[in-house]
């Protein structure tokens, strides 16, 4: 290879280097500008449960967001800042109150929970709705007890086909992708310590 050939090959490598170099450094630039455009978002929706994704099944707080007779529940979760927790992979069993649940509270109950100074005893109630599990209402049926997410137990009892947690029946069931979700006909509400 002559001089002059391989002084030709090394400034070809030479232009190359330094195209490929410019090309990074704005490739770095413009991923640090979407970064910083995502971190603003977000900063605002943290978590997982602000991922949108509409291909697999629901997980135990979207089917509550995806029902009509769960809105004081989901309002209540919110307000309790639960929204992750019931998002994680699971499993997660939630015994889930109606509005009517809620609605038979004695007067000014809800209202009170929900206010800010309050979310502690309100996700203490909401946590007492969940149970790390997955199972039927029919295997609940070989219960006595369950071992709930705020760290108390809550009683079951079957009466004929019937299941009662903490004295709520369950009257529906709902299989989610991170659990399941017993609809209950009462808010359980956890013993005083």
């Amino acid at each position: 290879m002559t001089p002059t050939t391989k002084l030709s090959m090394m400034g070809l490598f030479l232009v190359f280097a330094l195209n490929m170099g410019c090309k990074d450094r704005t490739q770095n630039e413009a991923t640090t500008s979407n970064q910083n455009d995502s971190e603003a978002v977000l900063e605002n929706n943290k978590g997982q449960a602000f991922i949108e994704d509409d291909a697999s099944t629901p997980n135990v707080l979207q089917i509550a967001i995806g029902s009509p007779d769960h809105s004081t529940l989901v309002a209540a979760v919110q307000a309790a800042e639960l929204e992750n927790a019931l998002v994680n992979a699971g499993p997660l069993m939630v015994f889930a109150p109606t509005n009517a649940a809620f609605d038979a509270l004695p007067e000014g109950t809800v209202e009170d929970l929900l206010k800010p100074e309050n979310k502690d005893a309100l996700a203490n109630i909401l946590k007492y709705h969940v149970t790390p599990g997955n199972y039927s209402k029919e295997f609940l049926k070989n219960f006595k007890k369950l071992g709930q997410a705020n760290d108390q137990n809550v009683p079951v009892e079957v009466k004929g086909d019937e299941v009662f947690v903490g004295g709520a029946r369950i009257i529906a069931s709902v299989p989610a992708g991170n659990g399941i979700v017993h609809v209950v006909d009462k808010v359980i509400l956890p013993p005083t310590q």
